[in-house]
């Protein structure tokens, strides 16, 4: 509940918006397509004339063009041209006022076009940008197609591409989808004739708390009105919205950055992700109805990395417990609504997240508000992501794109690092790869980062020609993953940390196929050489050929990955040099470069799926993160488990609290003890037999006089499979208008094949629809099964509806609904 107030009381009310300020979300229409010309979006059209195609669409923004084909298991996802358009009622409010688009990002090329007329364009797909278009609005509305086509309203036409191109970031070899389309707000805002671009809120304060400062500068619009009698009044209330400081004076306005004022601050209440606690600036600029307002959320905090040390919050250890994000959901890839972003935060944490890294670019404005308000720090980066070193078009794409990042999000307290790549020792997108160009072009980022921000640190990811040269580095360990054995972690970080100045661990992890549980998760350890060292080489990705890894010869159940995670954690307890972790990533999101995994085109070593669905790590986490007491039994979604007759089973359960009690149908199996160095599960596992058929587990967490408690049932199988044989489709729930079916294999004596994990595809033949190119293991119409079983959902019509399954080898089954 706490996390909720926090979420829904201050970030709603974080705003740095022009006064008049509109989200144009709907009216909209798309073709996925490219016209011969932007007339084609505007001439007058008759239904039924040739004029009327090519046909569109209507939608809604934010909007992708690969909202669905991302994750399609068929076919490439769309790269290229898209048309959107829409009609503006246009009322400026302000006299001599400015009229703008204001786009949180788009991508990859945009052109943006009032009629026929060409009123700006961008390349970049992630950072911000605005088009005034108060000239072009002006000259329309005399035109006679204003009033007679149409009636009074503004047509305004964007084409939105994201074809394959060398010579721009991110490279296409990147493990996630160079997306198109209108993928963030798009706003219609009116400034008046005096306003403000970008207003920076400067913020110090010494490591003890004591003495902060706050430096004001505005930049004004180039369009502004000259005026030497400006009034400008500046507000600073602290995080109960009491007034603590004010400021008047007149100004001289004049195009370019000016200082407004200092304020120093006795005692300021520190921002941290415990108490991430905000000031509010309130600027006016002018007076009466013709004013520019706005209003900026700050913070007071004190940022360090101890050289060859752990980190340092207001002077005071903090370990980062961290994790990555990237912009993507089922159903919608990167066009998420404001509340889909929110629910995302809140469950991060709920997880126990202090920290994150934005991967690999720039992010909306509404994640950053929200790492302001949860009080989660933040890396975020610039998108030159592998593939090498383009030139001259390249270059100034990157540093556009760093400049505009480090100005647009220089006033949230939460971020603490500007990354300037990721991968950068990688291939492939240019004939020449030269590490001394590449060397000379990441001096130049990082002089550029200093430059603009002289507070925060640079840092990049897996590049180790160019460690030397950022503030903060962080090499390639995925023990237990891509290389060696996750019992290594600790020995071989402690090796990557004495080689450089700063050190920070980002990217750690492994994939997890969603309900795929083992009863033998660790067995494909015993292939992997240890003490080989943990980084990601050349091929480690691929799920064929090169040397025994387990991303390759592993059995991608969740019980692995929770194991995996779990060491992870213990050691990182034990290591008071550390200055923290990001685990790769928080949700599962799509990737081109993908195909073959369980569910095509996903990247899945998230904790959650890309639906929010949790997986078990996520508890993993949670048990070592977080304070409220909590309790989880593993399994949750493990319907069936296996072994012999009387065979003792491990049970775990992940809790936060000092003791649990574990009963296994009525029966208690003693209490036992938290302790994080008793691996598996902190101490908190036991080893119960089971009976066959049904089984009903209960465990009970204490923490001082408070009780949580947790329940799962599931059946016992002691029979053996053999080969998978046959397959069976059946329904198996009706849900507010949805139907779930399920597949499941068995061998030829009718025994479920409980590991089986073959291709299994579904199909619908008559009325309805299936739920499938979600990029989830429950909403893929082709994918691996999970403990030789498989759902989808669908849209069923009774009578008229028929779904299929199929698998390599097996007979076909059909089941009518």
């Amino acid at each position: 509940m706490k996390v909720k107030l926090i979420a829904l009381l201050l970030i709603l009310t974080h705003v740095a918006l022009a006064q008049r300020h509109t989200r144009l979300t709907a009216g909209w229409e798309f073709v996925q397509q490219d016209l011969g010309g932007v007339w084609e979006a505007v001439r007058p059209v008759v239904a039924g004339n040739p004029e009327s195609v090519p046909l569109w669409q209507s939608v809604t923004l934010p909007h992708c063009f690969n909202a669905r084909d991302a994750v399609d298991p068929d076919q490439n996802y769309y790269q290229g041209p898209g048309w959107y358009r829409t009609q503006l009622a246009v009322q400026n409010p302000y006299a001599n006022g400015r009229t703008r688009l204001h786009f949180e990002g788009a991508g990859q090329k945009t052109d943006v076009y009032i009629n026929t007329t060409k009123v700006g364009s961008h390349v970049g797909g992630y950072d911000e940008w605005t088009v005034d278009i108060t000239e072009a609005v002006a000259a329309f509305q005399q035109t006679e197609a204003y009033q007679k086509q149409f009636q009074g309203r503004i047509p305004l036409s964007i084409r939105c591409d994201n074809s394959r191109d060398l010579e721009m970031i991110p490279s296409d070899l990147s493990d996630f989808n160079v997306y198109g389309g209108l993928y963030r707000y798009l706003n219609l805002e009116y400034l008046p004739a005096v306003a403000v671009e970008r207003l920076a809120a400067q913020v110090a304060v010494d490591a003890a708390g004591k003495t902060g400062s706050l430096t004001l500068k505005a930049t004004f619009l180039e369009t502004s009105i000259l005026n030497a009698e400006t009034p400008v009044s500046i507000r600073l209330l602290d995080p109960q919205g009491k007034q603590v400081a004010q400021h008047r004076s007149t100004l001289a306005v004049k195009a370019g950055e000016m200082e407004l004022h200092r304020f120093a601050v006795k005692n300021p209440r520190l921002w941290s992700p415990d108490r991430p606690q905000l000031y509010t600036v309130q600027l006016t600029v002018g007076s009466g109805q013709q004013a520019y307002q706005q209003s900026e959320k700050v913070g007071f905090r004190h940022s360090e990395f101890v050289e060859h040390g752990p980190y340092k919050l207001n002077g005071q250890r903090l370990l980062l417990r961290g994790t990555h994000r990237h912009e993507d959901h089922a159903g919608v890839a990167a066009a998420m609504t404001e509340p889909m972003i929110r629910q995302e935060m809140v469950l991060m944490k709920r997880m126990g997240v202090n920290f994150i890294r934005l991967g690999h670019y720039q992010q909306s404005r509404i994640v950053l508000n929200l790492c302001d308000s949860l009080g989660i720090l933040v890396w975020e980066e610039i998108p030159w992501c592998r593939g090498g070193l383009g030139g001259p078009v390249y270059q100034a794409q990157a540093k556009r794109m760093l400049r505009n990042m480090v100005q647009q999000h220089y006033n949230h307290p939460s971020i603490i690092i500007w990354g300037l790549g990721n991968e950068n020792d990688w291939p492939g997108d240019f004939p020449e790869f030269d590490k001394q160009k590449i060397r000379a072009f990441m001096t130049e980022l990082n002089d550029l980062s200093h430059q603009l921000d002289r507070s925060r640190y640079t840092a990049i990811r897996r590049c180790d020609f160019c460690k030397d040269i950022v503030d903060v580095y962080s090499p390639s360990i995925w023990a237990g993953w891509y290389r060696g054995i996750y019992t290594d972690y600790k020995e071989v970080t402690e090796k990557e940390f004495a080689g450089v100045k700063r050190f920070l661990h980002v990217e750690w992890g492994g994939d997890s196929h969603a309900g795929r549980h083992s009863e033998t998760p660790d067995n494909a350890l015993a292939k992997i050489t240890a003490g080989q060292g943990a980084d990601e080489r050349a091929g480690d990705a691929s799920l064929f050929g090169g040397s025994a890894r387990v991303s390759k010869d592993g059995d991608w159940s969740e019980s692995y990955l929770c194991n995996l995670v779990d060491w992870h954690l213990k050691e990182q307890e034990t290591m008071p040099w550390l200055s923290g972790t990001a685990y790769w990533p928080f949700k599962d999101f799509s990737t081109p470069v993908r195909p073959d995994n369980p569910v095509p085109y996903m990247n899945q070593k998230g904790v959650v799926e890309r639906d929010f669905t949790l997986k078990e790590a996520y508890y993993v986490f949670q048990s070592y993160w977080t304070a409220a007491p909590m309790v989880h039994l593993y399994g949750h979604s493990w319907p069936v488990r296996w072994g012999e007759d009387g065979e003792l089973k491990m049970v775990k359960v992940y809790s936060n609290c000092a003791e649990a009690e574990l009963f296994v149908n009525s029966k208690s199996y003693g209490v036992k003890k938290r302790n994080a160095q008793d691996f598996p599960a902190a101490g908190l596992h036991w080893n119960v037999p089971f009976v066959a058929g049904e089984n009903q587990v209960r465990v009970v967490a204490r923490q001082g006089k408070q009780t949580v408690q947790d329940n799962i049932s599931f059946r016992y199988q002691t029979q053996k499979w053999g080969k998978p044989a046959k397959l069976t489709l059946s329904k198996v729930a009706d849900t507010n208008g949805q139907t779930t079916v399920e597949v499941k294999l068995y061998d030829a004596q009718g025994v479920q094949c409980l590991d089986a994990a073959n291709w299994v595809e579904f199909s619908l033949a008559g009325a309805g629809q299936l739920h499938d190119d979600l990029g989830t293991s429950s909403g893929s119409r082709k994918v691996q099964a999970y403990n030789g079983r498989a759902i989808i959902r669908l849209e069923a019509q009774p009578g008229q509806t028929a779904v299929a399954v199929q698998s390599p080898g097996l007979a076909t089954v059909v089941l009518a609904l």
